[in-house]
């Protein structure tokens, strides 16, 4: 029991520097309450959900095959709980496993009861789902964005702390950007990670929305969603300026002649340069203050 215990807060402070678990006190086993920190029968009916629990989608087939198991062989894992009021337990992780006990006919499941913080709670239902891959892309993006907000995470420091890496954690966080109609078709497995990738790549939310009634009607692959988003980017590109007509040699010999006798004159190096239009610019170099001086009084005169 306590090598699970152990295991347990490892996995927390893989998260996060405290777990939000506090030291368990020593409890009298023969009392009629549960002692924290051991595994015993707790009631369902007395198993509140955990409010913090980022999953919301749960395939009904999935959970008739655990509730067919569950019926012939028992619960082999317990589930994770705290204490809450009035004799409830608030689930901690397992709701799976709890709905699928209710399902098969259970009164009772085998539960470790620990002490856990809000936080904690937080943590450890997240933790559990993102590491077992149990949530859909929706469901990681809400998860990812809770802890960084929760905890005034960088995307750097949630890559660190989950194991991720950080381009994995901002493509996820982008899929927050789609359309609600966009999000719930990829909560619904109607379109795939890839698709939902491409199209948040389109800045037009129209577009995104035409784009993706067209990966419903037509089965579009992420290949082809990716070649139509790369055409849409070339299309705004916008056209190259003409370039500017050269400065023709007639003027570049007049604007030389120029040049040798403004030297001459000034008895400095003058250069005249001339653009297209028949702009140009004189510039006159000086090497001193009273050389300045000089040219100001002939340019003067």
């Amino acid at each position: 029991m306590n090598a699970k215990k152990r295991a347990l807060g490892k996995g927390l402070s893989a998260l996060l520097d405290q777990s939000g678990i506090e030291p368990q006190p020593i409890y009298d086993i023969e009392k009629d309450l549960l002692p924290v920190g051991t595994v015993g029968k707790v009631l369902l009916e007395s198993i509140e959900s955990n409010p913090y629990q980022p999953r919301t989608d749960f395939d009904e087939e999935a959970l008739q095959d655990l509730a067919a198991s569950i019926k012939e062989q028992g619960v082999i894992q317990p589930v994770t709980v705290r204490r809450g009021q009035d004799g409830k337990f608030q689930l901690i992780s397992g709701e799976r496993r709890c709905k699928a006990a209710r399902m098969a006919g259970l009164t009772e499941i085998p539960a470790y009861i620990i002490i856990a913080t809000d936080n904690a709670m937080l943590e450890m239902a997240i933790v559990e789902n993102i590491q077992r891959e149990n949530l859909n892309p929706i469901e990681i993006s809400l998860a990812y964005k809770q802890l960084i907000d929760q905890y005034d995470l960088t995307q750097e420091m949630l890559s660190e702390r989950l194991g991720k890496s950080r381009s994995s954690i901002a493509n996820y966080l982008r899929l927050l950007n789609l359309p609600g109609e966009i999000q719930i078709g990829l909560r619904n497995d109607h379109i795939s990670m890839g698709h939902a990738r491409a199209l948040v790549s389109v800045d037009d939310i129209q577009t995104q929305l035409d784009l993706y009634q067209d990966i419903l009607a037509q089965g579009l692959s992420v290949r082809e969603v990716e070649e139509i988003v790369k055409g849409l980017g070339e299309e705004e590109k916008p056209e190259p300026p003409a370039p500017k007509p050269a400065v023709s040699p007639e003027m570049k010999e007049k604007y030389l002649g120029l040049q040798k006798k403004l030297s001459g004159f000034y008895g400095s190096k003058v250069q005249v340069k001339g653009r297209s239009g028949g702009k140009g610019s004189i510039v006159i170099n000086f090497s001193s203050d009273e050389d300045l001086e000089r040219i100001l009084n002939l340019i003067q005169h």
